[in-house]
């Protein structure tokens, strides 16, 4: 992993961590899952769970740690591996899939954190999860609209630094 890779790496943390405290008061609105998402298409699966790692990390180092920032780094690195993986398709992927792909992990990171508070809490699984389903419904649409805003810009600058990849691992 290059410099300019790592620096990229550091401003998606910044950028996720702040954009985390600062969507605080929306409920399970959060740009983190669309940030991690852009970064596994662009950087590869490594660099997404280390985004992932980092902004739990960091993010809550503020807002509160606890148990459940495990499942939240478990549940964000496998969406960034899924999406680090979609990332190698030699094909562009077009707009609409990635949008859907983004609502999708909004419902897969609130079925991962279910499912382990709901060993925590004991229960009936289906109805723990079906409570939170709205909160999951914010989380899947936060994630659209995030991606809407941000994939076009973030898309200019990683590609830029998928083109100058290969001159950079060699000039070092």
């Amino acid at each position: 992993m290059n410099i300019y890779k790592l620096t990229l790496l550091a401003l998606l943390a910044a950028l996720a961590v702040g954009g985390r405290i600062i969507f605080t008061y929306l409920p399970n609105v959060q740009p983190v899952t669309s940030l991690i998402i852009i970064c596994g298409l662009f950087l590869g699966p490594v660099a997404a769970v280390l985004l992932a790692v980092l902004t739990t990390f960091l993010s809550n180092m503020i807002l509160g740690m606890g148990i459940w920032g495990i499942w939240q780094i478990i549940s964000w690195s496998l969406i960034g591996v899924i999406s680090g993986f979609i990332g190698k398709i030699p094909r562009r992927i077009p707009m609409v899939l990635i949008i859907l792909f983004s609502v999708f992990s909004g419902y897969l990171y609130g079925f991962i954190i279910s499912l382990t508070n709901y060993q925590i809490a004991g229960g009936n699984f289906w109805a723990y999860y079906m409570f939170g389903l709205p909160y999951d419904t914010n989380h899947a649409i936060g994630n659209a609209v995030f991606m809407i805003f941000l994939y076009p810009s973030f898309t200019y600058f990683l590609k830029k630094y998928a083109n100058n990849r290969f001159s950079l691992q060699n000039t070092n």
